[in-house]
């Protein structure tokens, strides 16, 4: 009895254990991440008056500029790092490039909590945005190249989940400690800061626990240790025999083997059209994404809400409730993401993102400043509105889609090129925020839903699907079949011998292998 990789990959319909136990471990380096991006949201906020007081930010005439600068410096710090993690993570590993950015993230973090002046401050949140965009980039990629295809955007959808556990962790804290009063509350700003060194920590204790890339394995020639890898990731009692980790592990290798003859520099990320084509879906998805609005709810939240009449404390009380049940709603995610052609759900989510915003644009603009409470309550709700669509279609998918177009040889630019588009696109947003809402109000809500309206167009009409595609076929779909080895399709495994026979192959050499069986190449 024979079944192909492709029959067998349906058999195995869960996640195995250790699976998991991985996704755990990647999920506290995307909870470092949101925390670090969003704790700068409790400590400018109004409840949180000791970091003004102690910057004298209340009495500066420059200080709509100064906070946008610690904004704006945090994102260019994520650009830096994320163009520069390629260097790290295709040379020395995938775990290398966890490791690091946790390590300056930890630094920057107890930095900032110690900062004495603002001049301090706002140098190490550059670094800060350094490790947390780079750790954003990483955490997908991994998360891409060590689950089945089946379920990779349940899986990567982790990341959104630890998102949000970031920011849920960031928004209660800060508004916590907006209620200590008395002695040493001028310090109060710092602890928050200063507890963002636990979620780095715990992921580096995670580190030796966790294996390297079967795919990056292979890219060095490791191959031993990458079979071995997936032996561990996979185990399952429909697999008792590992065939069928035998047989993804015959697949990454060709692909590999083929991979390892083609360019993987920058430039011809860009000069190759199929290259440039995924180059550029995963700049757009990254800026259409951003344009939503989501950082600057999760940044300016304080902002907005004090716009529709809430007091300090109930501003930090909403922020954090909204993103406390971002959770829930990313977490449910898990069970529709695969489900639905990628590009069609991200675009569904986005739409929804932008009559929420729209809907919240023309309460503001209608009501702000009265005593409609009625109306001013409905200016929150569009709030977690506008949540429920984001974190259900928006907040994991992307992180998974910009992964899954790019080749193993070209992934980690690839990604890192999509992230350092998300921090640039929010360095426009949040750079322009304080001043735009202080001279144009509500108006500052249409520069984001307009161009979002006609973004998740393009989503849903332009984007090729790659939902269930093994990473090492995702080329053809952009036109490149002669970049594929061997489809799942083609890869046979005989339940008797416990051989791999593949058919059809596109690789112009004719490889055997005993410990696999056999690969027949056409020239």
């Amino acid at each position: 009895m024979a079944y192909t990789l492709e029959e067998g990959a349906k058999r195995q319909q869960t996640f195995t254990p250790f699976i998991i136990f991985m996704l755990l471990i990647l999920g506290t380096g995307s909870i470092s991440y949101g925390y670090t991006a969003a704790i700068i949201g409790t400590t400018l906020a109004p409840g949180q008056p000791s970091f003004i007081a102690y910057f004298g930010l209340a009495t500066r005439s420059n200080a709509s500029a100064l906070i946008g600068s610690m904004n704006g410096v945090f994102q260019a710090g994520g650009v830096i790092g994320t163009l520069l993690l390629p260097l790290i993570a295709d040379r020395y590993g995938r775990k290398i490039a966890c490791i690091v950015p946790s390590i300056i993230i930890i630094i920057s973090q107890a930095l900032l909590a110690g900062s004495v002046n603002l001049a301090m401050f706002i140098v190490f949140r550059l670094f800060a945005g350094f490790g947390c965009y780079a750790t954003a980039a990483i955490v997908p990629i991994m998360m891409s190249e060590i689950v089945p295809p089946r379920f990779r955007g349940a899986c990567v959808d982790v990341m959104g989940v630890g998102l949000n556990i970031g920011y849920a962790a960031s928004g209660w804290l800060g508004y916590g400690f907006s209620f200590w009063d008395g002695e040493g509350s001028a310090n109060a700003w710092r602890v928050p800061l200063a507890i963002g060194v636990f979620f780095p920590l715990l992921f580096l204790a995670g580190m030796p626990f966790l294996p390297e890339s079967p795919r990056w394995l292979c890219m060095k020639g490791r191959e031993q240790e990458a079979e071995e890898a997936l032996k561990r990731l996979h185990r399952h009692s429909s697999d008792p025999a590992g065939d069928l980790a035998r047989a993804e592990f015959f697949q990454i290798r060709e692909q590999i083997e083929l991979d390892s003859q083609l360019d993987n520099s920058w430039y011809r990320l860009f000069s190759k059209p199929s290259y440039r084509k995924r180059a550029g879906l995963a700049m757009l998805t990254m800026f259409t994404t951003q344009t939503s609005g989501v950082l600057l709810i999760t940044n300016y939240a304080p902002l907005i809400f004090s716009t529709l009449g809430l007091d300090a404390h109930g501003q930090l009380l909403i922020l954090a409730l909204l993103v406390t049940i971002g959770i829930v709603e990313n977490a449910l995610a898990m069970l529709l993401v695969d489900r639905f052609p990628r590009p069609k759900y991200m675009a569904v989510g986005m739409l929804g993102c932008v009559a929420a915003f729209a809907a919240e644009a023309g309460l503001v603009a209608q009501y702000a400043g009265t005593n409609n409470s009625n109306a001013l309550r409905a200016g929150i709700a569009m709030m977690f509105v506008f949540g429920v669509f984001y974190s259900f279609a928006v907040d994991g998918p992307q992180f998974c889609y910009i992964t899954e177009i790019f080749p193993t040889h070209l992934r980690a630019k690839g990604v890192s090129l999509g992230i350092a588009t998300f921090s640039l696109t929010n360095i426009v947003w949040l750079q322009a925020a304080p001043t735009a809402f202080a001279d144009i109000g509500w108006k500052f809500y249409l520069c984001l839903v307009v161009p979002s309206f006609f973004l998740a167009l393009v989503m849903w009409f332009f984007y090729p699907d790659t939902r269930g595609k093994p990473l090492e076929e995702i080329a053809a779909i952009f036109g490149d079949d002669d970049e594929v080895a061997v489809r799942q399709a083609d890869v046979e495994i005989d339940t008797a011998t416990h051989e791999i026979h593949a058919k059809g192959a596109r690789v112009g050499v004719e490889i055997e292998d005993s410990s696999v069986g056999t690969y027949a190449g056409e020239k």
